[in-house]
């Protein structure tokens, strides 16, 4: 089957799917149905061959496993699975996020700006249109205010009179359209900074928020809110394995509990899962506190410096104070993008709170009843019981150890398992207990592994390729633990379905050997050629001849009001020369050659002779 005949067969049935699901009261995205289809194929439990072509009766099969997995509304594994996609969806990474605004931006510009840089005015009207759509440019690029408020255009007005007056317009629509782009773009900011300026000064700034004071407010009680909800997925996830602990550790006549294990196994994933998506939103607010910090102690600065050079002279040079204007309104854009990355952080939890189905498999008072005379204890009190555990490299010498005292940023090591111990993973049939570092941290194939305890450190490291296989085959059957371990490496014959691109099928076959080749640059050392060496004494004398040449000519050069900002031009001429010149024309001219006819002088009849004379000479006009 081709790879367009595959990728067909895949979404045909992700749409079946989707159908069928929705023919049952369920809407569900795309997204969530391919990855619950991968997730079926590779489960070994439904007996899939990714190497060989589905059949009919393989592909029924497989809609009706995806169907009943999807609608199966009281499996916590569902819900971790749909916080998973939920969380890939809406959830953006600083950098990314700011650049997707500044493109934003840019897209929304784009109409006004064509505009601007293609207008060809000639008329009054038509410069006062022009100059209309400037301010107009102007507001929605610095997002001071509503364009519908006839104040904040008055005064936007006014501020880009005073740097940029109507009769400049001539010269700015002379400009290339790069330059025009650049100077609209400068102007922005400078009217920005001026505004800016004018709200910090109570002389206006109308319709501008006070941004600083919404964020001193807004940061402490985001980091409040999601620090509250994570210590609560917190306190859940303690609670859990404590209980599974339980189970596991009892024997086999105790009294059953009313939950299955299995169910609480995947209840303790999906309040896991929970808390690891609010550490990653709390570190990215934390940063934001950081930057607005900076941000608005830099403002400050600016405002303070910009306030003393207009106050303390009585004429300001441009060159003095549009680079504080500029600056001002950098800033300001910069508090911009903190608001909207807040606003984005904060709107991602509560969406998380909707799968955390962890708190309805068991109420409070029935997990209350589960955990009587049984003690939680924190990742802390771990830590604390195997504090005194230390692996020695000694009875282990065929493995490499990392300990805190002898490893640089020994705390930033990227562990795998996002820190939990793989022995217990493996032995407790999937049960997560976090790894204690200090006990020592084993380095296996470039990758760090931490344990819960010195003993099931020293059973890992001694088979450490089966329990790495044995955590990828408990993977397959739970999904949901692929992204919550971090497991996107081992499993890297599957295609993310938001990006496959055309052609490539769902499930694709590891590669495990390549053609690569490398190219090296010729010099990549920084040459030390002088260009300008000349080794012939003759071209050293021809050269110092012209500059001494250049002693006898007069350079000019002239600037008018039309070429005023556009560009320089220079004109070189030489001082007339004594020169003389003679010419010589030959001419000629030719008459008619006189001929005459004398008739009669033969003779006739008659005795006497009468002779005619006859001019056949030609006109000399002829």
């Amino acid at each position: 089957m081709s790879s367009t005949q595959a990728e067909s067969v895949i979404r045909n049935i992700i749409r079946e799917i989707a159908q069928t699901c929705l023919s049952r009261g369920q809407s569900l995205s795309e997204t969530l149905i391919a990855f619950m289809v991968k997730a079926v194929v590779l489960d070994p439990r439904n007996h899939f061959n990714v190497d060989r072509t589905l059949t009919k009766q393989d592909v029924q099969k497989l809609i009706e496993l995806c169907v009943d997995r999807l609608l199966d509304q009281t499996s916590p594994t569902l819900h971790t699975i749909k916080m998973q996609v939920y969380f890939d969806m809406n959830y953006t990474s600083r950098r990314e996020f700011l650049e997707m605004q500044q493109k934003v931006l840019q897209s929304r510009l784009l109409s006004v700006s064509r505009e601007i840089t293609d207008c060809r005015a000639k008329t009054r009207e038509d410069l006062q249109s022009l100059y209309s759509k400037i301010v107009s440019y102007v507001m929605q690029r610095s997002n001071l205010g509503s364009a519908t408020d006839i104040n904040a255009v008055r005064e936007t007005t006014a501020a880009l009179q005073s740097v940029f007056p109507q009769s400049q317009l001539a010269t700015f629509m002379s400009l290339l359209k790069q330059d025009k782009e650049k100077q609209l773009t400068q102007l922005s900011l400078i009217v920005s900074g001026i505004r800016l300026f004018n709200k910090d000064s109570n002389k206006g700034g109308e319709g501008i928020q006070n941004l600083p004071a919404i964020l001193n407010e807004a940061v402490p009680a985001a980091v409040a809110d999601v620090e509250s909800e994570l210590a609560g997925a917190q306190r859940l996830a303690w609670q859990y394995t404590a209980l599974l602990e339980q189970i596991s550790e009892q024997d086999t006549g105790r009294p059953e509990h009313p939950v299955h294990p299995d169910l609480l196994k995947q209840a303790l994933y999906n309040t896991r899962q929970h808390e690891a998506f609010l550490k990653f939103i709390l570190a990215d607010i934390i940063l934001c506190a950081k930057e607005v910090t900076r941000l608005q102690s830099d403002l400050v600065t600016r405002m303070t410096l910009l306030r003393e050079t207009v106050h303390t002279n009585t004429t300001v040079h441009t060159s003095q104070v549009f680079p504080h204007f500029t600056a001002v309104a950098t800033l300001w854009a910069g508090l911009e993008g903190e608001m909207l990355l807040l606003s984005m952080l904060t709107n991602v939890v509560p969406g998380l709170r909707a799968f955390l189905s962890a708190q309805s498999l068991l109420s409070p008072e029935q997990l209350e009843l589960l955990l009587h005379g049984l003690q939680v204890p924190t990742h802390t009190d771990r830590s604390s019981v195997t504090a005194e555990e230390r692996i020695v490299e000694s009875e282990m010498r065929s493995c490499e150890w990392c300990f805190p005292e002898s490893t640089t940023n020994f705390e930033h090591v990227p562990l795998q398992y996002k820190g939990f111990c793989g022995f217990t993973l493996v032995k407790k049939n999937g049960l997560l207990l976090p790894g204690n570092q200090n006990i020592g941290v084993l380095k296996h194939k470039e990758k760090y592994y931490a344990f819960s305890s010195k003993s099931a450190a020293y059973e890992f490291a001694s088979k450490a390729d089966e329990f790495t296989a044995a955590v990828v085959e408990l993977a397959k059957r739970t999904p949901e633990l692929i992204q919550l371990l971090q497991l996107h490496q081992e499993f890297a014959s599957v295609t993310p379905y938001s990006e496959m691109q055309s052609g490539q099928k769902l499930l694709v076959k590891v590669i495990s050997k390549s053609d690569s080749s490398t190219q090296t640059e010729i010099h990549p050392l920084e040459t030390n050629i002088v260009k300008s060496y000349e080794w012939n004494e003759w071209e050293l004398r021809r050269k110092a001849i012209k500059l001494a040449n250049l002693r006898n000519k007069v350079t000019r050069s002239m600037q008018t009001d039309l070429s005023h900002m556009r560009r320089h031009n220079s004109t070189q001429t030489f001082l007339p020369k004594d020169a003389g010149s003679q010419t010589k024309r030959d001419g000629e001219s030719n008459v008619p050659k006189p001929q005459v006819y004398l008739c009669g002088l033969r003779g006739g009849t008659s005795a006497d002779t009468h002779m005619t004379k006859v001019d056949l000479t030609r006109a000399v006009d002829e």
